[in-house]
């Protein structure tokens, strides 16, 4: 990985697996689009443990364009790593998650970052204009998104532009990268979308299939327990035990007025109470996760006023 000679204002991640026929016209427009801006600008590809001749495309592109950094995964790692990576190599203030396929062209990345910079905004997405393949996969997962968390963007898996600080409390979970919006405006951070043309693919083929449907509602369904019950397990475990124990007490009270055959209501209730049992323990489990969890989030705190302090002192 290349060293920066100085800081950038706006750092674009561009995650990479086999675009060797992409990069060099990637970054072609990428100089047109910086070119007389008056905000720096650096581009770090992340070549996330590509088979084709990709490194070598890069480290010959790099001769050419200063402003272009480069990181190398040995093995593919997904986005969500080639994004922390990225994250990690970069210098700017502003980070543009953008990908390489050129769909979306450079020439739309100041635009991004440009409500963030003038201090508008904290997280800037863009929604797809234009059309593409998985437009009914999309939308349901945006709607059911929407539902979900209340977020006031209609695509929420797309090319966006977001302060550094949203990086520095996203949580370092495989995939969770299409969550960042949702996990930043928990937090507070402000969000808005800009309209962005999608072009179809230059060279290659996606890397999207729809077997990451099912991988993608069940990461939706654990953002969604993170952000409600991650603080106090408790309270979700709670409800579902004492749900259980209601039911073994109503099917008991039954049980003590009926006739009829006794071994079906048995059954039930053991059920119920097990279960019921296993849902506390599960929440009691969980509660000493969190507090774990405090502590640490208490401990990074600490150590960030810590620098904070050194650096001003310094």
């Amino acid at each position: 990985m290349q060293r920066p000679s100085a800081a950038a204002d706006v750092s674009v991640l561009v995650p990479a697996r086999d675009e060797a026929e992409n990069l060099p016209l990637f970054m072609e427009q990428c100089e047109a689009a910086f070119r007389g801006r008056p905000e720096k600008y650096e581009v770090i590809v992340i070549d996330d443990g590509s088979r084709d001749s990709t490194q070598a495309v890069l480290a010959g592109l790099a001769t050419t364009y200063p402003f272009l950094r480069t990181v190398r995964h040995r093995s593919g790692r997904g986005i969500a790593d080639a994004l922390r990576s990225g994250y990690l190599a970069s210098t700017a203030g502003i980070l543009v998650f953008f990908p390489a396929d050129l769909q979306f062209k450079p020439a739309d990345i100041p635009r991004l970052a440009a409500p963030i910079l003038s201090g508008d905004w904290d997280m800037v997405t863009g929604f797809k204009e234009g059309k593409y393949e998985k437009a009914f996969v999309s939308g349901i997962y945006n709607g059911l998104s929407r539902m979900l968390f209340h977020i006031p963007v209609r695509d929420l898996n797309n090319v966006k532009a977001y302060r550094r600080e949203v990086m520095d409390n996203q949580p370092v979970r495989p995939d969770w990268h299409r969550y960042i919006i949702v996990l930043a405006a928990a937090q507070g951070f402000s969000v808005t979308e800009i309209p962005v043309p999608l072009y179809p693919r230059n060279a290659g083929k996606s890397k999207f299939g729809f077997s990451r449907i099912p991988i993608g509602v069940l990461d939706m369904i654990a953002v969604w327990f993170e952000l409600k019950f991650s603080r106090k397990p408790l309270l979700a475990f709670g409800m579902l035990g004492a749900g259980m124990f209601t039911v073994a007490a109503v099917v008991g009270l039954l049980l003590l007025t009926t006739r009829a055959g006794t071994r079906p209501y048995w059954a039930v209730i053991q059920t119920a109470l097990t279960l019921g049992s296993v849902f506390f323990s599960t929440g009691l489990l969980g509660e000493q996760v969190a507090a774990l969890r405090a502590e640490q989030r208490e401990i990074r705190r600490r150590l960030d006023e810590q620098s904070g302090h050194s650096a001003s002192d310094g």
